[in-house]
Parts: C-alpha cells; structure tokens; sequence
C-alpha cells in the first residue's frame, strides 16, 4: 500500500513488521543532518492502577536511567547531548511516546542505547525512590496553573469509574506515601506495568535516518528484535466519561490568575472515526471564525470578548469532546447569559443554513494546498508526530493523519452539530469574582467550584433575550494562494545583502536558494526612539501594536486561514511588522497593514477594552513560574534603558485613549526602518515593497515620519558586571502561594567573538548532561534544572536555571558551585579523544541546514537586530572551532567559571517562595564573603555600573 506523502517530499518511506510484531516505518532524507527515532506505546495513563496515580507516567521517567546492557545511570541522554542530540518523551490517556534525535554519524550507538528502553531496563530501587521526587516536582510545577487545573476539573465532574476521571500526573503522595499504606512496593507495580503492557505488538516505531531504506531496515532488525511480543491487546474502555449527572451543568470557578473565561463543552461522536470527513474542522472552522458575521465579531463589536477558539480536544477514539473557549471581558462577564445565547444562536444559524459545500471544498483546498506545500520540519518533531499516527490511521494516511478532508458528508457533519445543544452541555465559568461564592473543592489541584444544573429551557431563554445581532456565515476567502509558482531566484546568494539604504530605511534581501516553497518573510521594525523612552510611551506602544491588530483583525482573519500569517509587536525600540507565507497575495496584506498604521484612528471603545486585557495580562505577571520571574529579574539587571512590568502597571489605569491619539503622530515623527525580505520574491519586488513604504511615510510636504538624527540611533546595551565579584539580588516570589523557590546563577563571559563563541558553547555541551545528572538526578533539586548559554544582544555567558521546593534559592547556590567543583575534575580528567569527540559534535550541530524559511529568516534577522551582521557565523564558528585545543578551553574555564577564579563575573538571581520565605530576611542580612556584593536596588545598580559597547553604531554599522 503506498504511503500518502506531499509532492515536495523528496523522501523514501517504508513499512517493515519485524518477527516480534513490532511496525516500524523507515524514512530514509540524505539531506537530513540529524538523524532521529520515536516509539510510540499504545499505553498511558488510562492503565495505571487504581491507588497508583500517576505509574504510567512515572515508569516513562524510569526507563531513562540504565538498563542491563548500559547500566550507568543517565548514559543513554549523556551519550545523546555529547552528540549534539536531545531527548525526550511525554505519557497521554492512552499511550507513551519516547523520541531523541543526534548527529547522523552516531546514530546507531544512541539507537542501540534507545532500544534498550524496551528490551531490559533497569529500574533500581534507588532511583525509583530519586524519580518519584522529580515526578512530585513536576506536579508541584503544576499546580497553580490555571491551564492544568481547569482540565482536572473537567475530569473531576465525569464518571468515577471511567479511567478519564484519574489524576495522571502522580505526586509523592500517590506514588509513595499511599502504597506504603496498602504495602505495596511501588517499584515492583512499576515492573508489573511495565512487564504486562509493554508488548512489542502495542508498539509502532518510526526511524528517519541518512541511509538507504535497506541499511536503516537492517540496523532496526538487529537492534529491536529482542523486545518481547506477549500479544497484549490495546487497553480498551468502552462507554462515556460523561452521563446525564454531568451533563446540563454550569461550574463556576476560582481562576489563579485574572480574568473571565467561558468554556462550552459537549461530548461528541470522536473525530477520528470520520477523519475524512472533517466534521470538526468544518464546525470548529466556522465556530471559531473571526471574519464579520461571525459570533467572535459580534461579541467583539459588543465589547464582550477578546479571544475565541473552538474544536474538538481531548479526543480518544472512544470519546471526545468539542470546546468553545471564550475570554470574556469585564462587560462579557456580566452577560454570560447573553453570550451563551449568542453562541447556541449561531449555531442555530449552521442547523437552518445546512452544510455547505461550497465552504468544505475551500476548507479543503486550503489544506491540500498546506499539505503539499508544508515546510519541513525538525526530524524529532516528524518522528513524533507520525508514531502517534501509526496508533491511529491506516497505513496510507500515516503523513497525512486528519489534515486533509476530502469526503464531503452532510449527514457526518450534521450529526455533530447535532450533538452541540443545549441538552448535551457543560459550561465551565472561570472568574475569580466567584471568591467566596463556592462550596466545593476539586481533590488534586485544590480548585474551588460549585455546580448548578442548567436546563434546555433556560439556554432557549438566554437565546431568546440575547441581543438581536447580524449573524452570519463567511464571505468566500479571498486570500486563498492560487499562484504557487516559484520565481527564478537570479542570484545564488547564500547570505541576506543590503539592496537599499536611505536616511529612513535599509533593506537586507535574501532570496530563496534552499527550500523551493512559495512562500516569503517580510519584516518591518520601525526604530521609533519615543517610543521607549520611558515606562508610559512603552505601554502606548503595546497598546498601539495590539489595536491594529484588533482593528485589522477581521479582514486578516482570512489570510490567516488560507496560510499567511502576520503579527504586529512592540520592541525594545518601537514596534514590527512580520508577514510570513505564501507569497501570491502577501504584499496585498502587508499594504493594507502599512495603510492601516499611517492613518490609525484611536476607536475609545476599543482603546478601553484592549487596556482592560492589558492591565490584566501584566498584573498576571506575578503569577509566572518563580524561575521565569528570576529569568526577568536577570534580565532587568543586565539590559539598560529597559523599564519594569510594575512601573508600566501603575501607570496604566491613568492612560486615556487621548494619550494615544496624541502619542501616535509623535512616535511616528522621527523612524528609521530596518527592513527585511526573504523567500520567493525576486529582487525588483522587494525594492518596490520597500519604496511604496518610503512613499506612505516619507513623502509629500507634511511626511508622517522624518528621518532619525545621528544621535538619535537606539541601541541596546548591556551592564558589565566587575570582574571577581559575586553579585547576589535576592527577593520574595511574587505570588505568597507558590512553595516553589527558584535561582538563576549566571556567570557573564564575553562580547561576541568567533573563538571566545565556541570554547563557551563547548564548555555548555560538556556541562549540560553532568548538571542536569547531578542537580537533577541525584540530588533532586526539581524538575526545572538547567544548563545553557545565555546572549543579550551579543554579551555571552552560562546560565543555571533550577526550580525547586526541597531547598531554598541560597542553599541551591552553594549546590552548583558545588557541582562546578566537581566538574572541573572531570573537565582536567577529560581524555583527547573524548575533547575531539565533543568538537566534532558541534561542528555538526553548527553544520546543521536550515530546514524551512521561518528557521532562516530568524537566524538572519537575530544578527540584524543585534547588530553583530555575522552572516556567516557558522563557517567562521566551525574554523574557530577546528584550531581550538583542549588546553584552550582549560584556560577558558579556569579564568571565567571555575569557582573562587580572580576575574570571574557571576550573578545569582534568586527567588524565594512561600516554603522558603523563613530564609529571605536571614539571608539578606547575612554577613557576605569580601567578594560579594549584594545588590538592594536594580536601577541604582544599573546606573552605577559600566556598559559594554553596542554592536548598533548608529549608521556606522551600516558601512558596506
């Protein structure tokens, strides 16, 4: 049977069974630069025992650590990062996957390491005991996330006995505390699992390699043959999570962060019983709709909603659920009633118009048309994708799985849509004005609820009192791409080069030699120095960026659909413009854009709703994960002119639309734009882009835009941290109840430089497994453990990132300078082979192609912005490297990071939460080591230390 695949798709594919009943799909790319696998199990959470919460997901942590053949502990992802890989797996309801990908040429020894997963693992008592606490810190991650709470909670209110009820994740509670009770050993249930459910027969393994189809198929014999068969058949669990108890239902509910949301869910015949058929897509395509006459426009136009998604989650092949997720603002919140009508009136709307043909053909053009023409992508997320697959299609959709509708069946659709109504719902309302107001607790996340019945007569009233509004079905979509021909690219240039420079502009052109796709990038930054000169003007401008795009949003709404995307943002310097897909009718998008920001007019309806959505989305700033706040902390006191969340939060509840009308013109008045185009546009187009923009902002008597003085050229400058000194800013979690503390210890190195770039990437590839093997593994600090590179606008250093409940941010301190001298033993110890090893890996990952023009553009784009345009970064990244010694690199960390080193520079950033809150005054006030220097203030800090130079000399940097 022959495998559908794309028309671009250059790649070979083929199905073996092997003898054990394992299917395995081999995919041979001699382009390919990595190589990569993924097994997928077709058992997940579903399985785990009752009382053993969370086994299935554990046992996918456990089978990382040793196995018979390889029995020291984390050899199998140490072996893989050594050799510019990754790995990683993740447990559904009802099925495991494991993936890793690394450099071709070490692909059959990491193969080798992988199998062993499901032939003999080890799973030692002691690190059964050592994973449960990271599987604990995982959940404790969790736990305030609105995200993994709502979906509890839907579980929550479903049958006991069905398997969708179960928490999944597992916790020390589940997995420790509670079978000591019963006196069950949970590493023996964890083998039980292990050794009745994983049966070659309930695997599917998909392999993507360099060589040919009959060398990959030979390596996959010899090394997965020996996974044993014991012919299980699939975990099966007819019937549904939901009976009539749980069904007509309104649950209000205590949100973590601020704001109102609807969720709309009705249990519906799963999708994928009728792939072909789409009835989901078409539904969730039109539900969702942004376009006028849709229900998002009109809860819009009303000032009620600012977010609308739908379609089908959560899907099984048993059962499956459609979702209509709403965020509503304070106005929406007071009429639920109304917008619950409005919905279930739209939908009203599908049953008397019936279904269309005329809308499932064009859906189905335009995912044919995004199939065939669809980028590539990185092989680990490929490998992934089609192993879930194989559970779930036949053998000629493996590629193509839901994406492509092509059987138009009313009946199909209509009895979906039959089965959103009123007597088939459960409506979640999220706000945290339901404080106080409910009587329920949800066991595992602590979310509070409460539930009251709703009836069919009561959805028909809020129908029959919602306001009278013009509801109806999209206009035909005029962005469709009907030109897929790809354009002569005249020049085989292999870097962006500078086409036009004016006073207003600069223009770096690319055209594509490497993905023949038509499809383009166009990014515009307008450089505008008022608009971040202080707290307040960096709020209009975020205001003023996402106002265009609420104003542009229902005509754009369509090209989004037909696949050309575009996004309107603030920066530290003004704000951008991108455009990105197919290029047939990008430059009709990108003029209206243009035309849009020359003429703004500030709607006030409009300014007050986006504020509102604002000033919740940074007053939910708090709320992040302790370790992203030490990421911004870091941050804040390593980048100059950039202003504080909580200072622009102040400010907010002051600003007026009149500020912005005003602001407009002003920050416009003085631009320089950084422009580039790259892709299938050939060269006298991009001029022509570029020149009608000079025309809208630079032309004419009174122009909207003059040109930057020399003095006015922004650049982003970095602090210079004092050589020897160890900089401490410790401060409470912003939210009193996380237990979670978190550090960022970062060590600052160099100013961008080919040679200092890789001894620094090299000591970081080294470094990565030994840290997380430590830090993680064996001590256990927390889930969140990290090692890595750290570049703010081309000033390098390393950075560890660890989250953690089981100590406090100064105790995890003094651990990675404890691991740092541990480490230095194993650098002075490394063997030649094994530094040339390590070298030859990063020459490869450095190698590696660029795979689409989303993952080219951006690698360019980073050296315009930083200013550092090293186009060829790579190649003279790659000489450096070959010239570079052992004993380079031994200087290199005996200078900048060996702990105690005279000229060392570190800042350790660290966040204390609520379990370590004790900690915080003791440890401010302890008495400091000579070279330290605790740092009180950021802004006094930063004014009172040096900056390193900017590679953005104003127009100097623009010198050919």
């Amino acid at each position: 049977m022959e495998i559908v695949k794309a028309r671009t798709d250059k790649r070979e594919y083929k199905r073996i069974v092997l003898p054990n009943a394992l299917q395995v799909l081999l995919i041979s790319d001699p382009d390919t630069d990595k190589c990569a696998a993924s097994m997928n199990v077709s058992v997940g959470c579903f399985s785990d025992p009752d009382g053993l919460e969370g086994l299935a997901h554990f046992l996918e942590h456990m089978l990382f650590y040793a196995s018979e053949k390889y029995p020291l502990e984390d050899s199998y992802s140490k072996y893989i990062i050594e050799h510019g890989g990754s790995t990683n797996a993740y447990t559904t309801s009802d099925h495991t996957n494991y993936h890793f990908d690394v450099n071709s040429d070490c692909f059959e020894d990491a193969l080798d390491r992988f199998a062993q997963f499901f032939i003999k693992p080890l799973m030692s008592a002691d690190a059964t005991v050592r994973e449960i606490k990271a599987v604990d810190s995982e959940n404790q991650k969790n736990l305030l996330s609105d995200g993994w709470r709502i979906n509890q909670l839907q579980k929550h209110l479903s049958e006991e006995g069905h398997p969708y009820h179960k928490f999944s994740t597992g916790n020390w509670d589940t997995l420790e505390v509670q079978p000591k009770e019963k006196g069950l050993d949970t590493r023996l249930e964890l083998i039980k699992l292990y050794e009745e459910n994983y049966s070659a027969n309930l695997m599917n393994l998909v392999i993507y390699a360099k060589e040919s189809l009959d060398k990959i198929q030979s390596l996959v014999e010899e090394k997965f043959q020996e996974i044993r068969n014991n012919d299980r058949s699939c975990f099966s669990f007819p019937g549904q999570p939901c009976s009539s108890e749980h069904l007509q239902i309104l649950v209000r509910t205590v949100p973590i962060k601020q704001g109102h949301k609807l969720r709309i869910v009705w249990p519906i015949t799963p999708g994928i019983l009728h792939y072909k058929e789409g009835p989901c897509r078409y539904l969730g395509h039109l539900i969702g709709h942004e376009g006028e006459g849709s229900l998002f426009y009109v809860l819009k136009t009303l000032g009620w909603a600012t977010d609308l998604s739908a379609g089908e989650v959560d899907g099984t092949t048993e059962f499956a659920f459609f979702t209509a997720v709403i965020n509503l603002t304070d106005a929406g919140h007071e009429h639920m009633q109304d917008v619950v009508g409005l919905l279930f009136k739209y939908i009203h709307l599908l049953q008397q118009s019936g279904v269309c043909k005329w809308i499932f053909d064009e859906l189905a053009a335009i995912c044919e048309t995004s199939f065939h023409y669809q980028d590539k992508t990185p092989p680990i997320s490929y490998v992934v994708r089609i192993a879930s697959n194989m559970q779930l299609y036949p053998q000629k959709d493996w590629l193509v799985g839901s994406s492509l509708p092509s059987n138009f069946s009313p009946s199909i659709i209509q009895t979906v849509l039959n089965q959103l109504s009123p007597d088939n719902v459960r409506i979640f309302w999220e706000s945290k004005k339901f404080e106080g107001q409910t009587a329920m607790t949800e066991p595992w996340y602590k979310t509070a609820y409460s539930v009251e019945k709703i009836t069919g007569s009561m959805i028909q009233e809020w129908m029959l009192f919602a306001p009278n509004e013009d509801l109806h079905l999209p206009a035909p979509n005029v962005f469709i791409p009907t030109d897929l021909s790809l354009k002569d690219a005249q020049e085989k240039v292999k870097f962006p080069v500078l086409l036009r420079k004016s006073s207003s502009s600069s223009l770096w052109y690319k055209p594509d030699t490497m993905f023949s796709t038509p499809k383009a990038y166009v990014k515009i930054d307008f450089n505008c120095p008022f608009a971040s000169s202080s707290p307040e003007t960096e709020v209009l401008t975020d205001i003023f960026a996402r106002l265009l795009m609420d104003d542009l949003n229902d005509y754009a709404y369509y090209a989004q659909v037909a696949g050309l995307y575009y996004g309107i943002s603030n920066t530290d310097s003004g704000f951008q413009v991108t455009v990105v897909g197919y290029n047939h009718k990008l430059r009709i998008l990108l003029e209206t854009v243009i035309e849009k920001i020359s003429n703004f007019k500030v709607k006030p309806d409009r300014f007050s709703v986006i504020k509102e959505m604002v000033t919740k989305e940074y007053g939910n700033l708090k709320f992040q994960q302790p370790y992203q706040q030490a990421m911004y902390y870091c941050s804040l006191l390593l980048q100059d002119q950039t202003w504080p969340w909580m200072e622009q939060l102040e400010i907010l509840p002051h600003l007026q639309a009149e500020d912005l009308a005003k602001f407009i013109p002003l920050m416009l008045s003085r631009a320089f734009l950084e422009c580039y185009i790259a892709g299938n546009i050939e060269r006298s187009e991009a001029e022509s882009m570029i020149l009608h923009i000079e025309d809208v902002f630079n032309e004419g008597p009174d122009p909207i835009c003059q040109p930057l003085f020399p003095s006015q050229h922004l650049t982003s400058r970095v602090i210079k941290l004092e050589r020897g000194i160890n900089y401490l800013y410790p401060i409470e979690g912003l939210n009193p109840d996380d237990e979670n503390s978190a550090l960022v210890h970062y060590i600052q190195i160099h100013r961008d430089d080919f040679t200092w770039n890789v001894k620094l990437q090299l000591l970081a590839l080294i470094a990565k497994q030994p840290a997380f093997h430590q830090l993680r593994s064996v001590e256990q600090l927390g889930y969140i453990t990290v090692l890595m590179q750290r570049n703010d606008s081309g000033i390098r250093g390393l950075q560890f990132i660890i989250q953690s409940t089981v100590k406090g941010p100064g105790q995890i301190d003094l651990r990675v300078e404890a691991f740092l001298k541990m480490f230095e033993t194993k650098l002075y110890g490394m063997t030649n082979d094994e530094f040339k090893s390590n070298v030859n890996a990063l020459i490869d990952m450095k190698l590696e192609k660029h795979k689409n023009l989303r993952e080219e553009s951006a690698f360019f784009w980073r050296e315009i912005s930083d200013g550092t345009l090293k186009f060829d970064r790579r190649e003279c990244e790659v000489a450096a490297l070959k010239q570079l010694t052992q004993q380079d690199l031994i200087d290199f960390f005996d200078e900048h990071v060996k702990v105690g080193a005279p000229r060392k520079r570190t800042l350790s950033v660290r966040v204390y939460g609520k379990l370590h809150s004790c900690e915080y005054p003791s440890d401010k006030s302890q008495q400091l080591p000579p070279n330290a220097v605790q740092i009180e203030d950021i802004f006094s800090f930063r004014r009172s230390q040096p900056l390193y130079g900017s590679f953005k000399g104003g127009f100097g940097h623009m010198k050919l």
